[in-house]
């Protein structure tokens, strides 16, 4: 039957660029197919149980549900503030290179009594008051400062690519869902249908039962196949209210009067440049490169902890002269360079610097894993393209030579050419073939999708250049300059970037299976026509 639809994974994602392409006017070519699968005309069930309920707001368009799900998804929303919170990061980085300013006072009474002689005492008392600041300026943190400010970029470039990787999943499920519903809903109607062509036996074999021109036994047969439509038709129902919850939990509405989806096209002629483009774009593979340079630069922090630090000191103390009184007062001001060198540390700065080189060797090996797993991801939705779109054309014969035989079957039955029994297959093979068919354009439907998506395109503005886009950059520069000071902290980061090590490019691939593709590759038959 139909092959059941994919899950998102993070291997298995794709994307709909081109769909830009396929919905910029109003002469959108007619989609897989208009009727009676993928029917633009009522989604809704007509059980009452179902359609009665009361909705506030419904998608009829694909377009519709894109929008909405970039809009408003939990899921992408909750990433996008992640990505806010870690925006702040490299404010905060930036700040420690500035001055710092600690300023303590105290207001307290004192007691001291002390025998002088062997029963002579001596005692005083009073009150007393002290106020001291201190101004603190690093010159010099040999990297500490300045990879500090790399591993906060390093985070902020992993956020969002997460979020791309996000943002692909949830359109995805949005698509899938939007087609899960339609196919669903085909399935329920060619139950119907089916259970309408064995109700109406049924109702002329009673009648030729009645005659006495069939026997009981074919009575029966009819009248356990109609049972058994029954049954599929419930099935079907219960699938369709599956898809439609999870049509509300993704895309956050139920679905009206579905259109048909619009045509996706695939922006690659063959699968070479399928992956030539996911190599760059894939959300998978960006999101495991900047993962590798968090640890690459928290290898930089780890090393600045050898090297010194010089930091400029300023204090300044106001107090009593005497602990006692608060009457006679005193004022200090010192100003000192200081250098602070750790020398030992029984081997702890040693440790953490070895854990951070394996961890971004680690980090390292993902990348590679990331780069073949969106291979894998091309080319098996490439394939799964590929084998559905072929299958079309085949399930629609078939479902034409059905419907022929079916039809020639009733009235060889009636003409006692053709058995009960006969009728009864034909007519569950018709349903088969329907089914098989409307599944056939679902997953060749979701296939470009996925292909999309593994592609990493899969982003709500590629498929609706109309949608507010949400941008990364509009907080980011809202807060980067919330930390530090504008003429001291770029000089003294200058400075302290000598010493660190480079982390902003990408590493080279050392994978030795870098350069190796399938080569089990189905050949991409025509798009699909009417």
């Amino acid at each position: 039957m139909t092959r059941p639809f994919l899950t998102l994974s993070l291997l298995g994602a794709a994307s709909l660029l081109p769909m830009t392409a396929a919905w910029a006017g109003p002469d959108v070519p007619a989609p897989l197919e208009a009727a009676p699968y993928f029917s633009p005309q009522a989604s809704r069930l007509s059980d009452p149980s179902i359609a009665s309920r009361p909705v506030e707001k419904t998608v009829e368009t694909l377009r519709e549900a894109i929008a909405l799900t970039y809009a408003g998804n939990p899921t992408l929303e909750s990433q996008r503030a992640s990505l806010r919170a870690t925006d702040n990061r490299y404010p905060a980085a930036k700040a420690a290179t500035g001055p710092t300013l600690d300023v303590t006072a105290s207001y307290g009474y004192q007691y001291d009594r002390t025998e002088l002689l062997a029963g002579t005492f001596s005692g005083q008392d009073g009150f007393s008051s002290t106020a001291s600041a201190i101004l603190n300026q690093p010159l010099f943190t040999f990297g500490r400062n300045a990879s500090s400010q790399k591993l906060a970029l390093a985070q902020i470039a992993f956020g969002r690519d997460s979020l791309r990787l996000t943002e692909a999943q949830t359109l995805l499920s949005a698509v899938t869902s939007y087609v899960a519903v339609q196919r669903d809903l085909t399935s329920v109607r060619n139950a119907e249908d089916n259970l309408g062509l064995l109700d109406k036996q049924l109702a002329d074999s009673r009648e030729r039962f009645r005659v006495r021109e069939i026997t009981s036994t074919d009575l029966q047969q009819i009248e356990t196949r109609v049972e058994l439509g029954r049954a599929q038709l419930l099935t079907s129902k219960g699938q369709y209210g599956v898809s439609e919850s999870q049509f509300l939990q993704v895309i956050g509405a139920l679905p009206g009067n579905l259109a048909a989806p619009e045509p996706l096209a695939i922006p690659a002629s063959t699968i070479e440049q399928a992956y030539e483009y996911a190599d760059r774009h894939s959300a998978i593979l960006r999101a495991a490169q900047s993962r590798e340079k968090i640890s690459r630069a928290a290898v930089e922090v780890a090393k600045a902890e050898f090297g010194p630090r010089v930091d400029l000191r300023g204090r300044g103390t106001y107090g009593t002269v005497s602990p006692y009184s608060d009457d006679l007062r005193t004022t200090t001001v010192r100003g000192e360079v200081v250098l602070t060198m750790p020398l030992i540390d029984s081997g702890v700065r040693r440790a953490q610097l070895r854990e951070a080189e394996e961890a971004n060797a680690a980090d390292w090996r993902l990348v590679e894993q990331a780069l073949r797993d969106t291979r894998q991801g091309v080319a098996s939705n490439w394939n799964r393209l590929a084998a559905a779109r072929a299958a079309v054309g085949n399930y629609k014969r078939a479902v034409e030579f059905a419907r022929k035989a079916y039809d020639g079957a009733i009235i060889q039955e009636k003409a006692g050419a053709r058995t009960t029994l006969d009728v009864l297959d034909l007519a569950r093979d018709l349903l088969f073939m329907q089914n098989g068919l409307n599944g056939a354009i679902a997953d060749e439907y979701l296939a470009r999708a996925s292909l999309l998506a593994a592609m990493g395109l899969m982003e709500g503005p590629l498929l609706l250049p109309e949608l507010k886009k949400y941008d990364p950059d509009t907080n980011f520069d809202r807060v980067k300059n919330k930390g530090g000071w504008p003429l001291l902290t770029p000089l003294l980061t200058g400075v302290d970037s000598v010493t660190v090590g480079e982390v902003e490019k990408d590493r080279a691939n050392t994978d030795p299976s870098a350069a190796v593709k399938s080569e089990a590759v189905l050949p991409m038959a025509a798009e699909p026509q009417n």
